[in-house]
């Protein structure tokens, strides 16, 4: 029902580097040069002054003189070089992490339709049920109605007038005769199921479609979450700041602006980037986005009542709510 943020993360293989490291580069070569002219340069002033002073004391003075300025014109010369390896790694790990992304987004995006396939096979073998169960409901009604009329009925009784069958319940919605959804069947079925194994997770699911504003919710709910997807957005890979069960109960109630600023705790700056980047090229994205933030602001504003601290704060843990927190946030809704 629900697309799974856990599934198999795309692969891809990474392009050689454009060119490799050449062996000596023009650091060397000054470095070479350098040493050599001043190889050139102590040599003559050896031949042409010297050095007075002792056996021990000449030698060390002539190593100190001839080889400690080349070793230091060689340890910059190695720092320059190993400046410039790490400078090409970065940018080949850049270029790897860039092929990784675009693979990553391109394969969503070519499972998009065989995801979205399944999706709507599993919505219609749930519509047919339901039908069959309205279907039922209205059958039993009538029967219901009849033998309500037959037993109000004597043999030599006067016949119903036209006011006596208005009362008949023939017309009378599925919906009317269906259980109240409980509050854990309703944060359940926001949450949609989390394999195509959970029983549990479809039962909820089934008895959340029986109910007009709910199956509305849930639908808008699954619109926004399959567009995200294509994205390479998933409601499982977020990790937003959890707000205090009252800034929920708040903005239910009408409050907006910054004092319930924290529900917008959705922080990852790449799923926002790329939600705010959707909303404003994408229009059918933008559509289905605000229609699913006005139907979760009513099916909040229904459940908040009878709801406890610790089912808000199970909602607020659903991944139709870290969808609307992501949009929320992009839309300005926490403003």
């Amino acid at each position: 029902m629900a697309v799974d943020p856990r599934q198999s993360r795309p692969t891809a293989q990474v392009a050689p580097p454009a060119r490799d490291m050449p062996g000596v580069t023009g650091v060397e070569r000054m470095a070479v040069g350098l040493s050599g002219l001043w190889l050139l340069i102590a040599v003559g002033f050896f031949l042409l002054v010297g050095i007075d002073g002792e056996g021990g004391l000449r030698f060390l003075l002539t190593l100190m003189v001839v080889f400690l300025p080349v070793a230091m014109i060689w340890v910059a010369a190695m720092a320059l070089r190993a400046t410039r390896v790490m400078r090409i790694e970065a940018q080949r790990l850049e270029t790897a992490v860039d092929a990784l992304r675009k693979a990553y987004v391109q394969q969503t995006r070519d499972a998009a339709p065989e995801t979205s396939a399944a999706i709507a096979k599993k919505l219609d073998e749930i519509a047919a049920t339901q039908k069959k169960t309205e279907t039922a409901l209205a059958m039993f009604t009538s029967t219901r109605a009849r033998e309500a009329v037959t037993s109000r009925q004597s043999p030599g009784g006067p016949a119903h007038n036209e006011t006596d069958q208005q009362d008949l319940a023939l017309g009378t919605p599925a919906e009317a005769f269906a259980k109240p959804l409980s509050n854990g069947d309703f944060i359940r079925a926001l949450n949609f199921p989390d394999t195509a194994e959970d029983e549990v997770g479809f039962a909820a699911l089934r008895r959340a479609l029986k109910h007009r504003p709910s199956a509305q919710l849930v639908q808008a709910s699954q619109d926004v979450l399959t567009l995200l997807s294509q994205d390479g957005i998933y409601m499982d890979d977020l990790r937003p700041d959890m707000a205090r069960p009252e800034l929920w109960r708040r903005f239910a109630q009408g409050e907006r602006g910054r004092a319930v600023a924290a529900l917008g705790g959705v922080r990852d700056r790449t799923s926002l980037a790329l939600t705010n980047t959707r909303m404003k090229e994408d229009a059918i994205f933008r559509d289905a986005a605000h229609h699913f933030l006005r139907l979760f602001d009513k099916g909040l504003a229904r459940f908040e009542p009878d709801a406890s601290d610790t089912d808000i704060q199970a909602l607020a843990d659903t991944r139709s709510a870290r969808a609307f927190m992501l949009i929320g946030r992009v839309t300005g809704t926490f403003d």
